[in-house]
């Protein structure tokens, strides 16, 4: 009897340890399926500081995240210990089972090779490259022997080709590398005859063509022209995997991204939206912890001036020492610090130029067979806050060179009266004096300000501290173009040129000079890549198209509505002269029907000879286009009120959700019959902005 007790204890402790090893086995899966990567309260530690402590973190499939945080706070460390690079002090970095990464880094740019870039990207399709080798192998081998076994051998080689898209690899490759900006022509060229951010171009491709589960971008923008970034951005829309990219680029990021992870006090905070969402999310948990923290303190103080007043009764003794314990366990708040303060940049001007500030008049340069402009003029003018964009290589900085008269050219440049310039751009690194000390160069700049007011201007610029007491020459490569943007910012010159002011600059430091630069009473031009930056301070754009200045007066968000709506038209007239064209050849062969018929003397031939004129197609197309002109305005008047309304609508939304609507019951009644009124008049909006919309579409293809 006891020996079938025991049995029987032996069998279910038996089944149990089976189920937990099942149990054990479908949380492995179940990990496997639902997660990436991540962190387990991971702390990392350099030296006696902690970058990030007791962190966690979990990656998703599909997942689109923005890595944000100031500069030094170790976003391309996090990215590095998820690869495995680092290890970290504490916890565990996980990865799922067969999830593979890819990394782009700027460390990178150290690879060199002779190969073209072609054959660099190409590296991606590692396994399918052998499989072809193998298969040449085979046929060389089938050449010579015709043996079945070797037949049937290149028989599956190249079904497995097949499976993997082997036979597209090539087209891919160069559709990829030239949606990065790269021309048929470069294809072949040698990898190392590439300047640095270009190289960083065809790892991106060849990363982009590996297409790991988890993506990792640290600043991919940092050396795209605005062409390429647009293509990056279409493509990574649609990319399969999870990205994860470290950017400055707020525009990106709000494109791109359906989640923000700041490190923040070394910690990662999750906000599930883009950047907009972001900010106005973390200002709200912001004020919510000060609030928290100062409640806590109120009841802190409270709790230990009761503590002071027993402690010296006996009858009290235990009360307080009971209060002294309860604040002992107290999990305490802390408060929300600010990293970095929001210093403010001010510029001084000394002199009002006159109206015009440059003007240029039949400009033209090149270098070689390579034309950047061809008798071309524009002009400042006092005010002017010129964008100047396109791709790489159109001439951009050409152009800002030959207005700061330091390029040479054909044709005429006039300064106007009283301007007073001041030129940033990479080479302008050279006259920083190297044995100076970073506030001793700021210094020797005639700015009269105060050390104070330096050391907090560099602050703005990631100077902080003993940083201000470093050499020159012992800085790195974008250290000392902060510099060379701090001293450019803290001249009394009422004319600005800047090429890529943004370059080497956090978000908050961006943001800083945006501030700045809309406070700013001079003019300037400046080249940049950072679409919220030139849609924050620019009033006009200015384009090289054909060689030729173009001007657009208005802002970048304007500028690109427009750009698509002449788009739009463009396509609208070719599909028109297509039509007409196609109208036009049944009119003529209509004609030549009726000649023939004429010549056969058919006088019923005679009686009917009335075609569809050319006049009256002309009044068709007018009526259409009259009638599109109609479309297009009641679908900008729907717009409009469609914005009005959503902005009403949140203002209910907003009010709905307040205390003081809630406890008077006749203005939550009032309140919700007004949103749902407005609801309904916003779904009927909706609904006719669809058809007007689909009206427009119908009048365009006509």
């Amino acid at each position: 009897m006891a020996y079938r007790q025991e049995s029987s204890i032996f069998a279910v402790f038996e089944r149990s340890i089976g189920l937990i090893f099942c149990a054990q086995s479908f949380f492995i899966d179940l990990f496997d399926t639902i997660m990436l990567a991540g962190f387990q309260n991971v702390t990392f530690e350099f030296g006696a500081r902690a970058l990030f402590e007791d962190t966690t973190w979990h990656i998703q499939p599909n997942e689109r995240i923005g890595l944000i945080g100031y500069n030094g706070t170790g976003k391309s460390t996090l990215l590095k210990l998820l690869v495995g690079e680092y290890q970290p002090s504490m916890g565990t970095v996980e990865k799922g089972r067969d999830v593979t990464m890819g990394y782009l880094h700027q460390d990178l740019l150290s690879f060199d090779t002779g190969d073209s870039i072609l054959k660099v990207a190409l590296g991606a399709f590692e396994k399918i490259l052998q499989l072809e080798k193998e298969i040449e192998e085979l046929g060389i081998e089938l050449e010579k022997t015709s043996d079945e076994k070797t037949l049937h051998e290149y028989s599956d080689k190249l079904h497995e080709l097949e499976t993997l898209g082997g036979y597209n690899i090539h087209h891919k490759t160069e559709e990829v590398l030239q949606g990065l900006g790269f021309a048929n022509s470069d294809l072949k060229r040698p990898y190392r005859e590439f300047s640095g951010g270009w190289r960083m171009r065809v790892l991106l491709a060849k990363m982009i063509l590996q297409q790991p589960d988890l993506l990792l971008l640290d600043e991919p923008t940092n050396h795209l022209d605005l062409p390429s970034i647009e293509w990056l951005e279409k493509y990574l829309q649609h990319y399969q995997g999870s990205v994860i990219m470290v950017s400055h680029d707020k525009y990106f990021l709000n494109r791109m991204v359906t989640k923000i992870v700041e490190l923040y006090q070394q910690q990662l905070h999750v906000y599930n939206g883009n950047f907009d969402f972001f900010e106005k999310e973390k200002a709200i948990r912001t004020d919510l912890q000060q609030k928290a923290f100062e409640n806590q303190q109120d009841y802190i103080r409270q709790n230990e001036r009761l503590v002071e007043r027993f402690r010296a009764k006996a009858s009290k003794a235990a009360m307080a020492q009971s209060l002294i314990k309860k604040l002992e366990k107290l999990d305490r708040i802390e408060e929300p610090q600010i990293e970095r303060p929001n210093i403010k940049i001010n510029f001084r001007v000394d002199k009002t130029p006159g109206k015009v500030l440059v003007e240029l008049k039949n400009i033209s340069k090149s270098f070689g067979e390579t034309v950047i402009v061809e008798h071309t003029s524009a002009e400042i003018e006092r005010g002017d806050k010129i964008a100047l964009i396109g791709a790489n290589g159109k001439g951009k900085s050409t152009l800002l060179r030959i207005i700061a008269g330091t390029e040479k050219f054909t044709g005429d440049r006039k300064w106007g009266h009283n301007v007073e310039e001041a030129f940033y751009a990479q080479h302008q690194l050279e006259a920083l004096n190297i044995n100076n000390t970073v506030l001793d160069e700021m210094k020797e700049c005639g700015s009269q300000k105060t050390e104070l007011e330096l050391r907090t201007l560099l602050g703005c610029f990631l100077f902080s501290g003993d940083d201000v007491e470093k050499k020159i020459k012992v800085l790195s490569g974008g250290e000392k173009a902060r510099v060379a943007l701090a001293k450019t910012m803290i001249s009394k010159a009422n004319f600005l040129l800047l090429d890529e002011p943004t370059n080497h600059l956090d978000m908050h430091s961006a943001d800083l000079l945006i501030e700045a630069l809309n406070k700013y009473e001079g003019s300037f031009i400046l080249v940049s890549h950072d679409r919220y930056f030139i849609s924050k301070t620019a009033n006009k754009i200015w384009e090289i198209v054909d060689h030729k200045i173009k001007e657009f007066k208005g802002g970048y968000e304007e500028y690109v509505a427009w750009k698509e709506r002449m788009e739009k038209a463009e396509k609208g007239e070719k599909a028109n002269e297509g039509k007409r064209s196609k109208e036009a050849s049944d009119v003529k062969g209509s004609k030549e029907v009726k000649g023939a018929m004429h010549v056969k003397g058919s006088k019923e031939a005679k009686a009917s000879n009335n075609p569809v004129t050319a006049p009256q197609t002309s009044n068709r197309e007018k009526e259409v286009k009259k009638e599109l002109q109609k479309q297009q305005r009641i679908f900008q008047e729907l717009e409009e009120k469609i914005a009005t309304l959503k902005g009403k609508k949140q203002q209910l939304e907003a009010a709905l959700g307040a205390l003081e609507t809630y406890s008077d019951k006749n203005k939550f009644i009032e309140t919700e019959s007004e949103y749902k009124k407005l609801s309904a008049e916003l779904s009927k909006l909706n609904t006719d902005y669809e058809k007007v919309f689909e009206k427009i579409m119908e009048l365009e293809n006509q």
